[in-house]
């Protein structure tokens, strides 16, 4: 006798699971379209690295999710479950930490941007600095 419990999902309940899944992918999938502009009618989130690199990570989590449930969907045993759990949660974890690295730097970038934008007033002429003004673009002067 094996040392495992095998166990068997039944076959219209795994059947109604992997319906369940891939409508599910679809309809998330359609959504992130959407964000992408992909969608005639629609207007895309604004154009940013930063947009469009959590975009593109969204994506990917949420495919990994799903081959997650599908590969469980598999599993023949509870040692099987453990291996794909434990292996997905490995990969996850390193990805969340690249995702985090690279978002970090492109927030960054992002931020040290926008302090050039034009929306920071202009620097003060250094002839102007430090001397009173009689109310023209021009300083008093002494004499």
């Amino acid at each position: 006798m094996s040392a495992t419990t095998p166990f068997e999902i039944p076959v219209d309940m795994r059947k109604m699971t992997e319906q369940s899944l891939e409508q599910a992918r679809t309809a998330i999938n359609n959504y992130l379209q959407v964000l992408h502009g992909g969608s005639p009618g629609m207007t895309a989130i604004g154009e940013t690295e930063l947009t469009d690199k959590m975009l593109r990570y969204a994506e990917r989590n949420v495919a990994s999710a799903f081959d997650f449930a599908k590969n469980l969907l598999g599993a023949k045993d509870v040692q099987d479950v453990v291996k794909i759990q434990t292996e997905f949660f490995q990969l996850q974890m390193q990805a969340t930490a690249e995702q985090v690295g690279s978002l970090s730097e492109s927030a960054m970038k992002a931020v040290a941007s926008a302090s050039k934008s034009r929306f920071l007033p202009p620097p003060i002429p250094f002839g102007f600095i430090g001397r009173a003004t009689n109310g023209s673009a021009k300083p008093v002067t002494d004499g």
